[in-house]
């Protein structure tokens, strides 16, 4: 495994997106059941940041800076939250939060409730089309190449995970930046927001290197128990062909 590159990746309402280091590929399947890939460099490096402080955030822009390259490259892609009841329930799970956190409620229930209302849209993104299938053959895919052998549709990095993390670190700083002046409470809650983040990535890469630790155990449950009995579907060979060709592709232009 040591010699295998550390892949990521995203599954799409009909195919599935990988990433390397340096690289990325995307696969879809079209209507007429043709196969179409596309692969490009990175522009957004995130693997270059060293600081713990910014390895997170930088993570996550380099994650959302390749959706626009993709639907570029590959205007047939549909990304998860393209469908109007998704972006429904974002705006909704926007309202709801804010009626929330100015509830009665005690700062860290509130914070909890909120963090767990933030989750609404990702769900109803896997409730519909094939997205939690590819979503399985993207755990498949990488899972098997990385381990050498056949692999379940559960992966051990899967971003499910950093839930348990997110939900705990998201609560506790927000609920101390509600304690700061009032005047300099928004900054707080932008300050909170990003420690958050950058601690739950921390967090998560520790749980990856540590997978047997009780506490590393604990905090993965609920995002295995998500990736699991909802994330994530048995894909079909034709799905699994999909991911292959997306893998196969990002691996191909990162040993170049």
């Amino acid at each position: 495994m040591s010699d295998r590159i550390r892949l990521g990746g995203m599954a799409l309402a009909n195919g599935v997106l990988v990433h390397g280091p340096t690289s990325w590929a995307c696969a879809v399947r079209l209507p007429d059941g043709t196969l179409k890939v596309a692969a490009r460099r990175k522009r957004l490096q995130a693997a270059e940041v060293r600081s713990p402080l910014l390895r997170g955030p930088a993570r996550l822009v380099e994650a959302f800076s390749l959706l626009p390259l993709v639907k570029r490259a590959l205007p047939e892609a549909k990304l998860p939250f393209e469908r109007p009841q998704v972006v429904a329930a974002m705006l909704g799970t926007v309202v709801t939060s804010s009626a929330v956190r100015r509830s009665g409620l005690r700062p860290v229930a509130k914070e909890l409730l909120g963090s767990l209302l933030s989750l609404a849209p990702a769900v109803l993104a896997l409730r519909g089309g094939e997205l939690a299938a590819y979503h399985g053959a993207e755990h498949v895919s990488i899972g098997s190449y990385e381990h050498g052998e056949a692999r379940p549709k559960e992966h051990e990095r899967c971003g499910s995970h950093l839930v348990g993390p997110m939900l705990i670190t998201t609560a506790m700083a927000r609920a101390a930046a509600e304690r700061a002046p009032e005047q300099v409470r928004p900054a707080a809650r932008a300050a909170a927001a990003f420690g958050a983040l950058a601690a739950s990535v921390e967090t998560f890469g520790w749980m990856t290197r540590n997978p047997d630790h009780p506490l590393s155990r604990a905090l993965a449950f609920p995002g295995h128990e998500l990736q699991h009995r909802l994330g994530t579907r048995e894909p079909t060979d034709e799905q699994l062909e999909v991911a292959e060709a997306a893998l196969q592709a990002c691996v191909e232009l990162e040993t170049e």
